[in-house]
């Protein structure tokens, strides 16, 4: 499967419940708990909700079958200090990251959803703009990709034991409205997959790592 980049752009009006988005809110199934970590102090703390992905909208670009071609693709991740929060000591780093430092879901049946909402204790929603992602071939200033090439890789493979894992999601540095994600200086976020999980739909043993050349 080819490097598909994932096109962001503001919208006027709310995205449909299991529309691709970048930030926002997660669409989750009824009664499916929002994920949470515990801090270094013993406390629960979110995941920073990346983004979703209609896999239909991907399955014409996907002739080999990479990648389920139905249902949402959700990506959480520990990366509260690239958004602006410096005091955070969780986030993900310039090794590849533990398990627990991301959680991807695949939800094959979308029919029963609902967005869930994170409020402050304000009671303010915590979560910056929806963005819609539109999947395209096309060129683009950011470098937003599924199946992405490791192109700010600056050594020959991952290391061991992790040589033939493949970036499933790749996140730029970018800014919005209300937000600035920086990955250490303009780098990018790679979420990363061991090829037999991706083939037998095994989501929940992704790892991360930062790079930035």
């Amino acid at each position: 499967m080819k490097p598909v980049r994932l096109k962001l752009s503001t919208v006027d009006q709310a995205l449909p419940t299991g529309a691709s988005r970048f930030w926002g809110n997660p669409d989750l199934p009824r009664g499916f708990d929002y994920p949470m970590y515990k801090d270094f102090e013993g406390d629960d703390v979110p995941y920073v909700f990346v983004c979703q992905l209609d896999l239909s909208e991907l399955a014409q670009m996907d002739t080999e079958g990479v990648l389920p071609h139905k249902g949402l693709l959700s990506f959480f991740a520990k990366i509260d200090h690239y958004t602006g929060n410096y005091f955070d000591t969780d986030s993900i780093g310039s090794a590849i990251s533990d398990t627990d430092d991301v959680r991807v879901f695949y939800f094959e049946d979308t029919r029963d959803m609902e967005q869930v909402v994170l409020i402050d204790d304000d009671d303010i929603p915590m979560a910056f703009h929806e963005m819609k992602i539109e999947c395209t071939m096309e060129e683009s200033m950011e470098d937003h990709f599924v199946m992405a090439e490791p192109t700010y890789r600056e050594w020959e493979t991952w290391d061991h034991p992790y040589e033939d894992w493949q970036i499933l999601l790749q996140i730029d540095s970018c800014e919005g409205s209300d937000f600035a994600l920086n990955f250490m200086d303009c780098g990018v976020l790679d979420f990363l997959i061991d090829p037999a999980d991706l083939a037998a739909r095994r989501f929940d043993r992704v790892r991360a790592i930062v790079l930035s050349t």
